[in-house]
């Protein structure tokens, strides 16, 4: 009788499946729409905020940059939080729509400080520099209240938004498969797209025109990003959050603690305790033998108690089976999270030490007297980016997959270590640049002082271009990689979570590159071959520097090697687990 319940129960399950409608193909122009609109609001005006902060508000460089700094980190952390709340409370569509309006509402509060007279210190004139007129505690109060309406913001948006997207697509058909993958590459082209126009033509309205004009043009399309994204309500699949999923984490922990003294039995996959939840959304996970101490949280003991339903009546001593599989699925993926961090890093220099090198380079066009913006060189890593990806997903992928059988025509972990190996190779040359730039430098006429002092360089900047482009290749295989890894191997209930993931990799990047400048600027101070990164480049050897991230990134690599070939995807490489109290799960429950 039990078994022909639990078989009309499948049926069920099956025939609610049938019934989402996905739209992904449809649903798309409004998920790329908000992420883009939101992208030319954001991130233009972050990147040029410490200009903002020394010549509206009148502060010195060294204030300016530590906020920008503590401004910049804190958002790249705070998609942890957002991802919680997201898979815990509010599921993905709510805290989009929240987070895109508290972006809306911060880039609007900051807009009005630069409006509104009596929200900013008086101008300060050239001739007055040492003795300007710093904010009041009012106007500082009201910037820092924009500045965390954005960090709210970009707690919801960022690991959401691949995730909802993905969300549209069946994934148990070949075009939903086909789909979601399409869908991470075209979301990276929208988002180097976004950068591109941001960092050129909105931050020149801001520095050249008018900075309330140039507040206002991302506000204005921040507001079309929200208005993009409610426009989609009804044909969007919104999946239902289950609960706590940190939660059921630190429970196979704790569980797994209490009974660490006990034996693991001889066939585990039989004989430990294989609950599920009905309703659950994630899938069947095979029993692996990998981080076996945490099997122990499913042995059960004679004073665990069953409920009715089958379920443990104390979670915190006993866990099924499938919930200590799912907590696998993270470990596994620590290891290869941790290596992104040092690959990153040699990204990391392309957006601060190029610019250095193109202050001390010609950056003259042709031969005209116009000079190339230094930042406006790190253009060429995302014209590399954006020019790539459509080539490889709409040539490149279909035809390995006709001969690899694979979806994304190449495994997800090769594709990272192709990035990896792209990253060294920048580092390389960048340092055979370096060389060049510098030679050029001492040994040839110069074209004047840079504002660090140091001679210009007769060497025309375009040699900057091969770096930046093999920059731009990398982060089109490795960060991309990084992105849809995450989003297929966590489970399905903490798919925003895994969207939090790529941009804790850029924090922790970004805070090992600073630690390590710092760490060379004191260790090279006084050695045989003089500081490696003084002011002038010239008079140092940033050679060497990338020389040494190429070293960490070949080690790394090797790392990398080590962990894929003792990585198990998600769902393969295990024993099947007979699950007497499940049903056939499916994959997405809608509200």
């Amino acid at each position: 009788m039990e078994k022909n319940d639990q078989k009309v129960h499948d049926i069920e399950q099956v025939v609610d499946k049938q019934k989402i409608n996905y739209r992904g193909v449809k649903a798309m122009p409004y998920i790329i729409g908000n992420e883009t609109f939101e992208k030319l609001g954001t991130i233009g005006t972050s990147s040029n905020m410490v200009v903002y902060l020394t010549t509206v508000f009148n502060m010195n460089s060294a204030s300016a940059t530590t906020l920008i700094n503590v401004f910049t980190g804190t958002t790249n952390l705070t998609p942890l939080i957002g991802a919680f709340l997201s898979d815990t409370y509010f599921g993905r569509y709510k805290t989009l729509g929240f987070a895109s309006i508290s972006s809306f509402t911060g880039m609007f509060v900051l807009t009005l400080t630069a409006a509104i007279s009596k929200l900013h210190p008086p101008h300060c004139g050239t001739e007055d520099t040492g003795h300007c007129i710093g904010p009041t505690t009012l106007q500082l109060a009201f910037l820092l209240c924009g500045f965390a309406f954005l960090i709210v913001g970009a707690g919801g948006i960022r690991p959401c938004n691949l995730a909802f997207g993905a969300d549209q697509f069946n994934p148990n058909t070949e075009a939903g498969k086909r789909g979601i993958n399409s869908f991470f590459n075209w979301y990276y082209f929208t988002f180097t797209f976004a950068m591109m126009v941001s960092v050129t033509l909105i931050v020149y309205v801001q520095s050249d025109i008018n900075w309330a004009i140039g507040l206002a043009i991302p506000t204005f399309l921040m507001f079309l990003s929200c208005a993009t994204y409610f426009m989609g309500s009804r044909i969007y699949v919104k999946v239902k959050p289950e609960g706590s999923p940190l939660g059921r984490v630190v429970q196979v922990f704790v569980a797994a603690k209490k009974k660490r003294r006990l034996k693991i039995p001889e066939n585990p996959h039989l004989s430990l305790f294989n609950y599920r939840p009905k309703d659950s959304i994630n899938a069947s996970l095979p029993y692996t033998d990998q981080f076996r101490f945490l099997d122990k949280a499913a042995i059960i003991n004679p004073e665990d108690g069953i409920n009715p339903d089958g379920s443990a009546v104390d979670p915190w001593r006993l866990c099924g089976m499938q919930q200590v599989e799912e907590v696998k699925c993270l470990m596994r993926v620590i290891p290869i999270w941790a290596s992104g961090i040092i690959y990153y890093t040699a990204i990391v220099q392309m957006h601060t030490y190029v610019v250095l090198q193109a202050l001390q380079s010609d950056r003259r066009l042709g031969g005209s007297s116009f000079e190339v913006p230094a930042a406006s060189y790190i253009v060429f890593a995302m014209l590399g980016l954006t020019f790539w990806i459509p080539i490889y997903d709409r040539l490149i992928v279909p035809t390995l997959r006709k001969f690899t059988g694979k979806e994304g025509g190449i495994s997800l972990l090769q594709r990272m270590g192709i990035g990896i190996v792209l990253s060294i190779t920048t580092m390389l040359v960048s340092a055979a640049v370096e060389v060049r730039r510098r030679n050029y430098a001492l040994t040839r006429p110069t074209l004047g002082i840079a504002n660090s002092g140091g001679a210009i360089s007769s060497m025309p900047g375009l040699w900057l271009t091969p770096q930046l482009l093999l920059a731009g290749l990398a982060e089109a295989f490795d960060s991309i990689g990084q992105i849809e890894f995450y989003y297929k191997q966590f489970p399905e209930n903490m798919r925003s979570i895994a969207g939090s993931f790529f941009f804790c990799t850029m924090a922790g990047a970004n805070y090992l590159s600073g630690f390590l400048v710092s760490l060379i600027h004191r260790v090279t101070a006084n050695s045989p071959t003089g500081n490696w990164l003084p002011d002038d480049l010239n008079k140092g050897r940033l050679d060497y520097f990338y020389y040494l991230f190429a070293a960490l990134g070949i080690l790394n690599f090797g790392y990398f090697l080590l962990c894929a070939r003792w990585y198990r995807y998600k769902g393969t490489g295990g024993v099947s687990i007979e699950l007497a109290n499940e049903s056939t799960p499916t994959e997405k429950h809608i509200v």
